[in-house]
């Protein structure tokens, strides 16, 4: 970001209270919150970038939620009707769901999102690949006429990660798969007040007094009832760490998502501010290939690169030596998770001899051309991961054009197809949230399926195949198994490099009550 952007934005910043014409603090009805981003993309089908995702659960809401201990519960749908031998579903939505414009949820309305995010999202896409029909009968029904039985039709509806399954209204679902959706009209717990906001700078979001929590159960990730304490929820786009953590301990701000860790001391003096890891099946740090362009259509090339690449130094770039906030030797599943496994990891944990990488990228057909790699400058933890993999790399003999830029550009760059000389890519670092890429169903960097994949598009037939069997697996013990010959797959085909797993701590004020896990959400949380 230039000087003079980076100023303005944060003077936009700083003058944004006086838009709310309300303090902070308990008795307060506003809430300002400093994300990883701005939101640059709104439509959270469209993206897979989390922040994207986390605006998405503020606007919309899901059929299905999901627990803290990953089982799916209903959330707009009241129930469903499992019969016919597990081919036949029957999805009921519960009573009095309306969007922000106030006209109600309905089945087609549902049936249209659905088909929306299919045509964006893997596990979407194979549900929809296992269904014969999907209809809606009445207003408040849904039904799946299934070619064979797919159990995990919740976790396909309800999953926490990206592209999320935000419902729309009929008239917006049916936008084209590949054109963005700017109208941000969802049922969620809060609208998107979108004449205040200000690019690269502030966004606000008002309560939606027409929103109906569910009812019973309890509060648990995107599960349970949602039921919003605040009038107000207030974005503060603050890119520079010493302004943000300047804005949190002068109460300008009252909750920091991505807190740099090498402020973290001065924050916990006076004991004013609370911390808490949200995500605890961290986040995978990522450093992924364009697979259509040269040179990393070739696999070899991607395979030498394996021993360029030290997760240890990538993590400590981020956290230091607090070996609490991550974990290298890690493959595709981020660790604790159920198919985390060591299968074939020495590939990535031995030692590194740079002198091999030049030797292997040499007989992989290498000759020296340059590799444009964006970082995102703008979000610490990827800026620091980032710069230390370029070093690596270039270590290792690879001509590497670092480009670092805003997030918001990179997210909108990673989608063109195009040359790097026509504002297209050849890497670009990002993490991978655990709780999306625990399993072949939504794992991003896992799709082989070409076109269809997450950007980079891959081509990985045997991925694909072995994906195929975790879905067919009876078990959990057979999923391990499938597991274990996925990622030595993976280390055959590197679909990306995993560059580790950094566990954010998020920083608030210790007034703050009821932050849900996961991710940031807005509803219950409160004053004390």
């Amino acid at each position: 970001m230039q000087r003079r952007a980076f100023l303005a934005s944060t003077a936009a910043v700083l003058a944004a209270p006086r838009l709310a014409a309300a303090q902070s603090g308990p008795g307060s009805r506003v809430l300002r919150f400093i994300p990883e981003s701005d939101a640059t993309v709104l439509d959270p089908v469209w993206t897979t970038a989390t922040v994207t995702r986390n605006h998405g659960y503020l606007v919309f809401d899901t059929l299905y939620g999901q627990a803290d201990d990953f089982s799916m519960q209903p959330q707009m749908v009241e129930g469903h009707l499992v019969e016919e031998d597990g081919l036949r579903w029957t999805l009921t939505l519960r009573e009095g769901l309306r969007f922000h414009d106030g006209e109600p949820v309905r089945g087609i309305d549902c049936v249209a999102s659905i088909r929306r995010i299919a045509a964006r999202d893997a596990f979407a896409a194979a549900l929809m690949a296992a269904t014969e029909e999907l209809s809606a009968p009445t207003d408040r029904t849904i039904v799946f006429r299934l070619k064979k039985r797919f159990p995990l039709l919740p976790n396909a509806l309800g999953k926490t990660g990206t592209s999320m399954p935000a419902i729309m209204p009929e008239r917006l679902a049916r936008t084209d798969p590949g054109t963005r959706v700017t109208e941000m009209v969802g049922s969620g717990p809060f609208r998107y007040l979108a004449r205040e906001h200000v690019d690269g700078a502030f966004s606000a979001y008002g309560r939606f007094d027409g929103y109906k929590p569910r009812e019973g159960g309890s509060a648990s990730f995107t599960a349970g009832p949602k039921v919003a304490h605040f009038d107000r929820i207030e974005w503060r786009i603050i890119p520079d760490p010493a302004t943000a953590a300047g804005a949190l301990m002068n109460g300008e701000v009252d909750w920091w998502q991505q807190a740099a860790i090498d402020l973290m001391p001065m924050l916990s003096r006076g004991n004013r501010f609370s911390t808490m890891v949200q995500d605890v099946s961290g986040n995978l740090g990522t450093l992924r290939f364009n697979h259509l362009l040269p040179p990393f259509d070739n696999p070899a090339i991607r395979r030498a690169l394996l021993g360029a690449i030290s997760q240890a130094d990538c993590m400590q770039a981020i956290a230091g030596s607090d070996a609490s906030l991550w974990k290298d030797g890690v493959g595709p599943f981020p660790p604790d998770t159920p198919l985390a496994n060591s299968a074939g990891i020495e590939v990535i944990s031995g030692k590194r001899d740079y002198d091999k990488v030049k030797r292997d990228l040499a007989a992989a057909g290498y000759k020296g051309e340059p590799v444009v790699m964006m970082v995102a400058g703008d979000y610490p933890a990827q800026s620091a991961m980032g710069l230390v993999a370029a070093d690596a790399l270039k270590r290792g003999g690879l001509n590497v054009d670092l480009q670092v830029l805003d997030w918001g550009t990179v997210v909108q760059r990673r989608a063109k197809k195009d040359s790097p000389q026509a504002g297209g890519w050849n890497l670009f670092i990002t993490f991978l949230t655990g709780t999306n890429n625990f399993d072949p169903a939504s794992h991003l960097g896992l799709r082989g399926n070409g076109a269809g994949a997450w950007f980079g598009w891959p081509t990985l037939p045997r991925l694909e195949a072995l994906r195929q069997d975790w879905f067919d697996a009876p078990d959990l013990a057979a999923q391990k198994q499938v597991g274990e010959a996925i990622q030595r797959q993976f280390w055959d085909d590197v679909p990306y490099l995993p560059l580790g797993v950094y566990y954010q701590p998020t920083v608030f004020s210790k007034r703050l009550t009821g932050l849900r896990s996961g991710f940031p959400q807005f509803y219950d949380v409160r004053w004390s």
